[in-house]
C-alpha cells in the first residue's frame, strides 16, 4: 500500500476516536501492552515527558519541544489529533515522520493489528515509540490522547508528568465532575516521578495532592511558583498559563539533572515555537484585513478564554464561522457565543460532525443569528465576502473546522 492507502486503512478499518467517538474508546491497556511487547518494548529506550490535561496539551508539548531543541537536544514529539496530515502527530525536531516509515511499519505489523483488534490510537502510539527508538531521540514528549489513566500512552515511566488543567470535556468517558476527570488525568502520576500541575481548582487540587502522596511524587503547582515568563509566538491569552507550566517543567528537569537548559534557551525556544515545531491552529492569524483568526478551542474552558480575548479586539462587526462535533455539550458552549455576531454555521467534514440544521436550531434557541452552509469552506468564503476591512472573522468550534481552513 502507498501512503494514502495506508492511512486510509488506518482511519477506516480500525477504531479511531477522532472519527468514531465512543465506540473507539477502550477501558483498559491490555491491547497496548500486547502491542508494545510485540514491538519489543521500544518505550524502554526513551526518556519521556508525559503531558495530560483538558486544554493546552498541544501548546505545552510544542513549547517544551522547542526549548529542548534550542538547548541542542534531538526531540521526539507525539501529539494528536492532526489537522491536515497524519504525520503531524509524530515529529523529530519539527520534521514529520516519513511516509515510507509509516507504510513500512503498518505493512510489517498489519497481521498483528488485525488479529489483536489494535485501535488506530494504539498503533499510532506504537509507531511513535518505534520511530523515536530507531532515530535515537534524546527526549520523547508524549501527549495523552484522552484522559490519562487508561490512555494508550500511559505505559511509559516518564522523567516527569505534566497536567495542564482540568475541564468538563469527554464527560461520557471520564466522568461528569471535575474531581472525577482530575482522577482520570492524575492516572499518569507514577511512583517517585515528579508531577507539574499547570492550573487547578478547589475541586481538583486535593485530587492531585492525594495522588502524588500515594505515589511519593513531588508535586509542583506552576501557577503558584512561576512569576516571570517569556513571550511566545503562540498567541492567545491562554498561553500565559501554558508558558508557566512549561517553565516549571523545564526547571524541575534542570534540578533533576536530566537536562541542561538555560534561560536563553527558554526565551528563544518560546519565541520560536511555531518555527521549530510547525504547530498550527492556536490563535492563528490567517489575514489582517479584515483580521481573521482561527483557533482549535472546542470546549467551555477553551472557548471562554477565546471569546474573552475577542472582546479585546477593535472591530465593527464580528463574523463567526462555527461548527462542532456531535458529542459536544451545546448547552455549555452556546451561551458563551456573542449574540451580536453574524454566524456562518456548517458541519465539519468528519463522521462525527454535528448536522448543520441541528446546530443552527440549537444556536437560535440561544439567540444566535446566522445562515447555514454546506461546507466550512463555503461558510468561510461567505464570511470573507460579507466582512468589511474593519470587521473581525473568527473560525472555530472544533479542531476539524480549523483543519479545513488552514
Amino acid at each position: 500500500m502507498n501512503y494514502h492507502e495506508t492511512t486510509q486503512w488506518m482511519f477506516n478499518q480500525l477504531p479511531m476516536y477522532q472519527t468514531q467517538g465512543a465506540t473507539a474508546y477502550k477501558k483498559d491497556l491490555k491491547n497496548t501492552k500486547q502491542l508494545i511487547a510485540h514491538l519489543g518494548n521500544p518505550h524502554h529506550h526513551l526518556k519521556c515527558i508525559h503531558i495530560a490535561g483538558t486544554n493546552g496539551k498541544g501548546s505545552t508539548s510544542h513549547m517544551i519541544a522547542s526549548i529542548l531543541q534550542e538547548a541542542g537536544y534531538k526531540v521526539g514529539l507525539y501529539t494528536s489529533p492532526h489537522l491536515k496530515d497524519y504525520r503531524e502527530r509524530i515529529k523529530i525536531n519539527g520534521q514529520e515522520i516519513s511516509e515510507d516509515f509509516v507504510c513500512e511499519f503498518i505493512a510489517k505489523n498489519k497481521p498483528f493489528f488485525e488479529n489483536h483488534d489494535i485501535s488506530f490510537f494504539e498503533m499510532s502510539v506504537g509507531l511513535a515509540f518505534e520511530y523515536f527508538k530507531q532515530q535515537k531521540v534524546d527526549f520523547a514528549i508524549i501527549e495523552v490522547g484522552m484522559g490519562g489513566r487508561l490512555d494508550a500512552t500511559n505505559i511509559i515511566t516518564p522523567l516527569i508528568s505534566v497536567i495542564t488543567n482540568i475541564g468538563l470535556d469527554h464527560t461520557q468517558f471520564l466522568g461528569n465532575t471535575l474531581e472525577l476527570i482530575a482522577t482520570e488525568k492524575a492516572g499518569i502520576i507514577k511512583p517517585n516521578i515528579p508531577v507539574v500541575i499547570g492550573e487547578y481548582t478547589s475541586e481538583t487540587k486535593p485530587v492531585f495532592i492525594q495522588k502524588a502522596i500515594e505515589n511519593n511524587s513531588n508535586i509542583y503547582f506552576a501557577s503558584e511558583i512561576i512569576s516571570e515568563t517569556y513571550p511566545s509566538d503562540l498567541l492567545g491569552d491562554y498561553q500565559v498559563h501554558n508558558i508557566k507550566t512549561v517553565l516549571q517543567t523545564i526547571a524541575v528537569l534542570n534540578n533533576l539533572g536530566a537536562v541542561s537548559v538555560t534561560s536563553n534557551n527558554c526565551s528563544v525556544g518560546l519565541a520560536n515555537t511555531v518555527k521549530n515545531t510547525g504547530l498550527l491552529g492556536r490563535w492563528q492569524e490567517l489575514a489582517d484585513c479584515p483580521k481573521t483568526i482561527c483557533d482549535t478551542a472546542h470546549n467551555k474552558e477553551g472557548l471562554t478564554i477565546v471569546f474573552n480575548q475577542i472582546k479585546k479586539e477593535n472591530f465593527d462587526t464580528l463574523h463567526i464561522v462555527f461548527g462542532v462535533v456531535n458529542d459536544k455539550n451545546l448547552e455549555a458552549i452556546l451561551p458563551l457565543l456573542p449574540k451580536s455576531a453574524q454566524y456562518y454555521f456548517s458541519k465539519p467534514n468528519n463522521p462525527r460532525g454535528l448536522d448543520t440544521a441541528i446546530l443552527h436550531q440549537k444556536a437560535s434557541e440561544f439567540g444566535l443569528k446566522g445562515n447555514t452552509f454546506t461546507s466550512i469552506t463555503e461558510a468561510y468564503t461567505n464570511a470573507k465576502q460579507n466582512a468589511k476591512p474593519n470587521d473581525f472573522i473568527y473560525i472555530g468550534g472544533s479542531t476539524f473546522v480549523v483543519a479545513e481552513i488552514i
